[in-house]
């Protein structure tokens, strides 16, 4: 047991120090501007050659305006679907901009139809497609007059052409992935989940409960900003796959992904438990009732329960080794901290049963505890097992 305690505590010397993941971020981030800026002039370049020849007076700029949204989208699936509410919005608003022009003409009467008509456009379109659809329409009010089939049709084939080459740029020219970004929130949220489970394990065996209870239970809940941080990135690093041209030859880049989601669904049920355990240390920290308060015998034990699963915890966070050597797989460290942890688990209960503890009083805060804790292997042994 000491010998996979002391190997899990050099675990975390592996793991890249702050500054220099910023300074990888900050070179990825630089990277990803001079992408976007490339796809954005390949996109309205692209566009103007193509539109610019057949449009009216060779001014395709609704073309060019719609090629620019659909590849700034933050990924393929999501430029494909925001094309089709921006077509279907603009060819709205072009066809109530020619059917207000027939009956009233380019007066501020119908202006004020567009208006009404576009906030009554039914509850199912959001405020942006709303907007979308007055503005539109306001603006194609007065070329209708003039050229009423022509200002419905050529706006028309001006955004789909713009949508499709925006697609298509997005689609072709490196689109967009968020792997990276998926997998250090993940490993961010672990590393911080961990080490509040060591931190509170240390605390324990130094008899700092009452002095540090409170400071726990923060940190304990601020993990909820660090979740839903993870939460979105993996949901946007799967979208990021649909679609995605850049998955055809790279298949590893999707178990990466799923990999990912798997984790984050074991950690978002162990911050269920260490926020319990969190709590439940500080109401005990201040109880009044003396016999309440946990004895020293159990403390110590379950100190060290905590800063086993604080080091399965961080194993997360660890990249994956170049080495397939078992002594350095994450997989390893993370089998042995948590039978060490069940190890002690078992001891744990088998002293409540025999009722060997002492403060009888407490056994509720025992009980609790050891819950927590029970769920809390089990979600990582799940994850281990998978």
């Amino acid at each position: 047991m000491q010998d996979s305690t002391i190997h899990l505590e050099r675990t975390p010397k592996t793991t890249p120090g702050p500054i220099p993941r910023l300074a990888g971020g900050l070179r990825t981030k630089r990277a990803d501007h001079v992408v976007h800026g490339a796809k954005t002039f390949i996109a309205a370049l692209l566009t103007w050659v193509i539109v610019a020849p057949w449009s009216t007076a060779g001014r395709p700029y609704m073309a060019v305006a719609t090629a620019l949204l659909m590849v700034n989208a933050s990924t393929v699936y999501q430029s494909v679907t925001k094309a089709a509410q921006n077509v279907v919005a603009r060819v709205a608003g072009l066809v109530l901009a020619l059917a207000a022009a027939q009956l009233l003409g380019p007066t501020a009467g119908a202006v004020a139809v567009i208006a009404i008509i576009a906030v009554l456009a039914g509850p199912r379109r959001t405020a942006e497609d709303r907007l979308q659809i007055a503005s539109t329409a306001v603006i194609a009010l007065a070329a209708t007059t003039a050229d009423p089939m022509g200002s419905l049709v050529s706006p028309a084939l001006q955004t789909l052409t713009g949508a499709a080459v925006g697609i298509a740029v997005n689609a072709l020219v490196l689109p967009p992935l968020y792997l990276s970004e998926s997998d250090s929130a993940v490993r961010d949220l672990a590393r911080s989940m961990g080490t509040l489970l060591h931190d509170m394990g240390t605390g324990l065996s130094r008899r700092q409960l009452t002095s540090k209870a409170h400071t726990w239970l923060h940190q304990a809940r601020s993990l909820d900003e660090r979740l839903t941080r993870a939460e979105e990135q993996v949901r946007q690093a799967n979208e990021s796959l649909r679609w995605n041209t850049r998955c055809v030859a790279r298949t590893r880049r999707r178990e990466t992904a799923f990999n990912d989601d798997d984790t984050f669904r074991a950690l978002r049920g162990v911050s269920l438990q260490v926020r319990g355990i969190a709590r439940t240390l500080a109401d005990n920290a201040h109880d009044n009732h003396a016999d309440h308060h946990l004895g020293h015998q159990f403390l110590d034990q379950y100190a060290e329960t905590l800063q086993l699963a604080g080091a399965a915890v961080r194993t997360f966070a660890e990249p994956t080794p170049a080495t397939n050597s078992p002594d350095t797989s994450p997989r390893e460290r993370l089998r042995g901290a948590i039978d060490g942890t069940l190890a002690w688990h078992d001891t744990m209960t088998g002293m409540i049963t025999r009722g060997t503890l002492t403060k009888p009083g407490a056994w509720h805060v025992y009980g609790s505890l050891m819950t927590d804790a029970e769920r809390l292997l089990a979600d990582l042994d799940r994850t281990d097992t998978h």
